[in-house]
């Protein structure tokens, strides 16, 4: 979970500068293979001493729980007892290899080879099988699970700084990210777009359906920065231009007439007219159009592509119900951090978050100082899972170091 991730051959650099708790342990184990008794040192690391408090918490409500019949506190104990039991369980294996480890430690110098040989090899393979429990089965066991992972996604993009250039780039993104879920297994279409004649797009909204696809692809939320010679630029001099990405949780469809627990129908204004741009002869003749604004907080929702007023209302309500869940996660996240911002889950949209530069092929993510040195391969899609890993990554590690700062 927390391993260093792979770079798909290509070469990449990360310079991250946050705190790692949780491989503390895994480098006092290391230096600790030569050094007879030191791992103990290994116990002070931060995750351990906080499953140790909780398998402690575990075992005092257990010492309180009555010997007649249950009582209202005593069921919600019982719920807590088997809450913690897999982290009991694995708190048990931890110190079934900590105490492996020390009478094995004794063996590192004796003086037959074959001896210490077999002592070294047990000594490796405990000590991977603590690393393991520190790096993978603890955190598992202590980060709460994400409430978002059946969520599919939902992805605007619109032109920013840089005009038609901007409008490329927008044409390149809805690519890059249409390989990136096409590569993932999920279901991707282009929902809604608005296509120059000058060539590029103005804004786009796509859809990616598929499990686990709103917890990939929400780290893409913010300013995407690009370096290039624009193919009109006669004198080869570098343009920069931005486009402004948001990605929004796709929910299970609901009827477009009734309440649910994101709004009320009386809360949304809802207005036709007739379509306008390319789409034919329905085009100014029919109010198919439909644009939604939601009173409370002012959201707007316009859909024009689809051919009947039907299907548009359906998408209008679709997205304006995305944007609702958006904004119902971020103030649930601002709620849980006490209003502490945190650099990937709330980074503000305004935010340049990702560079690509065209002349030193090279693709970086300001958020967490990762660079890759092979653009094409991110814009073909197949790199740009390096990133999500990597945001995901940190996520989970910002999340871990939430959980280890509980009193």
């Amino acid at each position: 979970m927390f391993r260093s991730i792979s770079r798909l051959g290509f070469h990449a650099t990360r310079q991250i500068n946050f705190s790692r708790q949780l491989h503390i342990a895994r480098v006092l184990l290391a230096q600790a293979q030569r050094q007879a008794g030191s791992t103990s040192k290994a116990l002070d690391a931060p995750i351990v001493q906080y499953v140790k408090r909780k398998v402690e918490e575990r075992q005092k409500l257990q010492s309180e729980l009555s010997d007649e019949a249950l009582s209202d506190e005593d069921i919600q104990r019982v719920r807590k007892i088997r809450e913690l039991e897999p982290l009991q369980d694995a708190w048990t294996e931890w110190n079934r290899a900590k105490e492996s480890l020390e009478e094995t430690s004794a063996l590192l110098n004796d003086p037959d080879p074959t001896m210490r040989s077999m002592a070294e090899e047990e000594y490796a393979a405990l000590t991977e099988n603590m690393n393991q429990l520190v790096e993978n089965t603890f955190p598992s066991l202590l980060i709460p699970p994400s409430q978002t992972a059946h969520l599919s996604a939902i992805i605007e993009l619109r032109a920013g700084v840089g005009g038609s250039e901007s409008a490329l780039f927008v044409g390149d993104l809805v690519r890059m990210y249409t390989r990136a879920a096409q590569s993932m297994g999920w279901d991707v279409s282009v929902i809604s777009s608005n296509v120059l004649e000058s060539g590029g797009i103005k804004d786009a909204i796509m859809e990616v359906k598929g499990k686990g696809a709103y917890d990939a692809l929400r780290w893409e939320s913010g300013v995407h920065r690009v370096q290039r010679v624009p193919a009109t630029e006669a004198s080869g001099r570098v343009h920069t231009s931005t486009v402004g990405v948001m990605v929004l949780p796709l929910t299970e469809e609901a009827e477009s007439s009734a309440d649910d627990d994101l709004f009320k129908m009386s809360d949304v204004k809802l207005e036709v007219m007739r379509a306008r741009g390319a789409g034919g002869q329905h085009v100014n003749k029919t109010e198919s159009a439909v644009r939604l604004t939601h009173i409370p907080t002012g959201i707007t929702v316009s859909m024009q592509d689809e051919r009947s007023q039907h299907q548009n209302r359906r998408r209008a309500f679709q997205i304006l119900r995305a944007r609702l869940m958006d904004r119902k996660l971020s103030q649930e996240v601002l709620e849980r951090r006490d209003m502490r911002r945190s650099l990937v889950r709330s980074a503000d949209r305004s935010e340049k978050i990702r560079t690509y530069n065209y002349a030193q092929d090279r693709v970086t993510d300001h958020r967490i100082g990762l660079s890759v040195k092979n653009l094409n391969m991110v814009m073909d899609g197949d790199g740009l899972q390096d990133f999500m890993r990597a945001l995901q990554e940190r996520h989970q590690e910002e999340m871990l170091e939430e959980v280890l700062s509980e009193q």
